[in-house]
C-alpha cells in the first residue's frame, strides 16, 4: 500500500484529495453583489450537512489573482445565495460558468442560461435546473493555511429557506426522483459522471435475542 505524508512530500498534488473523495455533488451557486451584479459558479466542495435545520455548505480555496472567489465576496456582502442542481444535460453550461471571468460578468449570459426569480432571496435561480434551494448565510468559517503552499479556504454555511422543484421529478408520494434527473458529479481532474446502477438498502433492524 502506497503511503503519502502531505507534510513531507515536496511535490504532493492537492488534486489527489479530489480524486479520492469522489464522486462529489456540484453546488451550482448563484449570488448577487450589493450593486446588483449576478454571478453563477459551480463548486464541487458542496454538500448537505443538516436536515433539521436544513443546512448546506460550499467552500473553495482562494484563487491566485485575488483574496477570494466572487461568490464568497457576494455572499459575505449580501448574506444570500441559491444552489441549483446540475444535471447531465446541463454539463456544458455548467462548465462554461466555471470560467474565471472578471467581477461583474454575468455567467448566466455567458452560458446562455435563463434566470428565474427567487421568492425569499435576491439572487436568481437557474430556470432549467430541476431543483434549486434558496439560502440565507449562517456563517463563513475561514480555514487558515497550515503549511507552505496552502491558501486560505472559506466554508460557507447556508440555511435553506426555500426549495423549488420541477413537478416532473416529484412522484405521487411527494418524493424527489433525483435519479431521473441524472445529477452531474465531479470525479478527479476534469472527469465528471452521473448515476450508475441503483440499489435500495433498508437500514438493518436491531437484533432482539
Amino acid at each position: 500500500m502506497l503511503f503519502i505524508d502531505p507534510e513531507n512530500t515536496p511535490d504532493f498534488k492537492r488534486s489527489l484529495f479530489n480524486a479520492i473523495v469522489a464522486p462529489r455533488p456540484i453546488g451550482w451557486i448563484s449570488t448577487m453583489g450589493p450593486e446588483g451584479s449576478v454571478n453563477l459558479a459551480p463548486f464541487s466542495h458542496f454538500n448537505l450537512v443538516s436536515t433539521a435545520p436544513p443546512v448546506v455548505i460550499f467552500s473553495c480555496n482562494a484563487p491566485a489573482d485575488r483574496h477570494e472567489k466572487d461568490s464568497i465576496t457576494n455572499v459575505r456582502a449580501t448574506g444570500e445565495f441559491v444552489t441549483n442542481l446540475v444535471t447531465w444535460e446541463l454539463r456544458e453550461p455548467m462548465n462554461i460558468s466555471s470560467l474565471d471571468a472578471p467581477y461583474g460578468i454575468d455567467e448566466f449570459e455567458l452560458a446562455g442560461l435563463d434566470k428565474a426569480p427567487s421568492r425569499k432571496v435576491r439572487p436568481p435561480r437557474v430556470a432549467c435546473s430541476p431543483a434549486s434551494m434558496e439560502c440565507k448565510l449562517l456563517r463563513i468559517v475561514q480555514i487558515e493555511p497550515q503549511r507552505p503552499g496552502d491558501t486560505v479556504s472559506n466554508v460557507v454555511f447556508g440555511l435553506v429557506v426555500g426549495i423549488h422543484l420541477d413537478p416532473a421529478f416529484v412522484d405521487p408520494d411527494g418524493r424527489f426522483d433525483v435519479a431521473r434527473t441524472m445529477p452531474l458529479t465531479r470525479l478527479g481532474g476534469n472527469q465528471y459522471a452521473s448515476v450508475g446502477p441503483l440499489v435500495d438498502l433498508a437500514r438493518p433492524s436491531p437484533r432482539h435475542d
